[in-house]
């Protein structure tokens, strides 16, 4: 086995083997050309791997970028399984037969996406990596390694939770895969669901969890800390997919809240109506797309040459590239969810203050009924007159979301929604409701939750009144719903009698505070990957099968019966194992 080190400051350490039927590399560790500037060498040395020992801090980089760069391989389909899975768009007749396939759920074992061998050559690099760091190796007094061994611990974490998520069962392979041997051995684990794989992560990283993430400085124009999982982030979403809902809600809070960085909403990143008398157009400041919205995030190459380009604008969008023709757009379902929200505005005067509603008819564009995050990041238009013969398509479509630059993994509003779904299990809906209708801040909480909830959920709802001040506060459905903090049709639900104990009302909110949550994720998160796993995740913990299906098979506005008998069978929401 070879590493080869050359001046271009590129790194390759391969082999190839048979795991689960498919090749899969154990360390090729080729990372962008933006990296060079920082790991110039002019040497080309050859190692064996009795000799390939990570002790020095230029090892570590290289192979912590080198893990960085097989992520690539796989971030565009993070977002595609999680989003062409779902109900909130649809492919056009454009749309690729592997694309058509996962949308029907009538996915072959060669489908271009369905290669499970790109997850675990991130996994055994990281394995790799894992095994051989020399963690003891110490400078002034300090452990050099200790941040970037934590960050290939999340590194390795994530990935699987993405592996678990796509095929429902996995073998879980925490050692190095050096030989054919020990690859047939890792064939024949015993295949982990995903709760069993959250179990294993939330134990390997907790006595990680405070450690900051590694300083590589920038890269291609980012700062390169963004490129790593956010640790208490990622074990609040373990957390969550296992059942831990009080655990979670105390990671996500304490990641939101860590004095060293507080994770904060930015009040001013929303799309309103620019006029309470004239709703012809919005006013949209909305933007996902920022690196500061961003609070992690693979990055991508801008060309073949420098290493993995993403395919999600061409998949997305119009392009020069695809001739116009885009693949995927928004679904009925997703029309009707947006327009089924109620934005409202709240107007003050001098004497009096009033609230102004929307109007559901007349505007000037359908997708500007209800909330407004649709129309902020989705436009078609025409081309014009065209030759009928033209090989262009006649329209243009833009999803402002998709970058063709980076990937995101974690973004803090999505975190800031999982926090609320946390709170809402935990027993808590009065504090999660609170995040959706009016930004979590003490005040908030103090008007907005009553004395027994704040009481018991004191850990995971302390909120420093200088870091989170009122007047910067917002709650999430008003980032395109307006002013939800006055809106009387968006209200915590209540029963309609009163129920015999506390308790009673609490089960009874529990479900429909939920609903509110996964709908307020569909409106927030479209197009970014997030909405089949949502879905599966609440329909896994209800254990309903319906409430994965119905939605989906009634994204194109009617049932289709096929594909919601095939998706009550949960064995077929995943892919095939080769």
């Amino acid at each position: 086995m070879k590493i080869y080190l050359t001046n271009k400051g590129k790194r390759s350490l391969k082999m190839t083997m048979e795991l689960l039927g498919a090749a899969f590399f154990i360390l090729h560790s080729t990372f962008f050309i933006s990296c060079s500037d920082m790991l110039d060498t002019e040497s080309e040395l050859v190692e064996f791997e009795k000799d390939n020992t990570l002790n020095h801090p230029t090892d570590s980089v290289y192979s912590v970028m080198g893990i960085i760069g097989k992520m690539q391989i796989i971030a565009d389909r993070t977002i595609l399984l999680g989003e062409v899975r779902g109900d909130l768009i649809t492919t056009t007749e454009s749309a690729s037969s592997d694309l058509k396939q996962l949308t029907s759920f009538n996915m072959s074992v060669d489908n271009k996406y369905n290669v499970v061998s790109d997850y675990y050559a991130v996994i055994n690099n990281c394995n790799y990596f894992l095994a051989n760091v020399d963690t003891a190796l110490q400078r002034r007094g300090r452990n050099i390694f200790t941040e970037e061994y934590a960050a290939v611990k999340a590194f390795r974490a994530w990935v699987y939770l993405q592996l678990a998520q796509a095929y429902g069962q996995v073998p879980l392979v925490t050692d190095p895969v050096m030989t054919e041997q020990a690859a047939q051995q890792a064939m024949e684990l015993p295949r982990k669901g995903i709760a069993e794989i959250c179990e294993y992560f939330i134990n390997d990283l907790t006595p990680y969890a405070e450690v900051e993430l590694p300083r590589f400085g920038d890269i291609n124009g980012f700062d390169s800390q963004q490129f790593f999982i956010p640790m208490r982030a990622l074990l609040g979403d373990l957390c969550l997919w296992s059942g831990h809902y009080q655990e979670a809600a105390k990671w996500y809070h304490d990641y939101l809240t860590d004095k060293r960085g507080a994770i904060t909403l930015n009040f001013s990143n929303r799309i309103t109506w620019s006029s309470v008398s004239e709703f012809l157009y919005p006013r949209d400041s909305y933007s996902v797309t920022g690196t500061r919205e961003m609070l992690s995030f693979i990055p991508m190459e801008d060309r073949v040459f420098d290493g993995v380009v993403s395919n999600l604008e061409n998949i997305f969008n119009s392009t020069r590239e695809n001739n116009y023709y885009f693949q995927v757009e928004p679904s009925i379902a997703m029309r009707k969810l947006s327009a089924a929200q109620t934005y409202c505005i709240e107007h003050k005067t001098d004497t009096e203050t009033d609230t102004i509603y929307a109007p559901k008819q007349g505007l000037v564009n359908d997708i500007l009924v209800g909330d407004l995050r649709l129309y902020s990041n989705y436009n078609l238009s025409s081309r014009g007159t065209q030759d009928p013969y033209s090989e262009y398509s006649s329209s243009i479509q833009t999803i402002s979301k998709v970058s063709r630059l980076y990937i995101p993994t974690y973004r803090r509003t999505m975190v800031y929604l999982r926090y609320a779904e946390a709170l809402n299990r935990a027993g808590f809906p009065q504090s999660a409701f609170t995040i959706l209708k009016y930004g979590i801040c003490q005040e908030n909480i103090i008007a907005n939750v009553d004395s027994i909830e704040q009481s018991l959920a004191a850990p995971f709802i302390s909120f420093d009144a200088n870091v989170f001040p009122k007047e910067e506060t917002i709650g999430i459905h008003s980032l395109g719903s307006g002013d939800s903090h006055v809106n009387e049709y968006y209200t915590l639900p209540m029963p309609s009698t009163s129920l015999p104990t506390r308790q009673d009302t609490i089960d009874y909110q529990i479900p429909l505070v939920e609903n509110m949550i996964i709908d307020e994720m569909a409106l927030e998160g479209a197009f970014e990957g997030y909405r089949f796993n949502d879905l599966m995740r609440v329909a896994l913990r209800r254990q309903d099968p319906a409430y994965l299906a119905n939605p989906i098979s009634q994204r194109t506005g009617e049932r289709n019966e096929t594909l919601h008998s095939l998706l009550m069978d949960t064995k077929n929401w995943y892919l095939p194992l080769p």
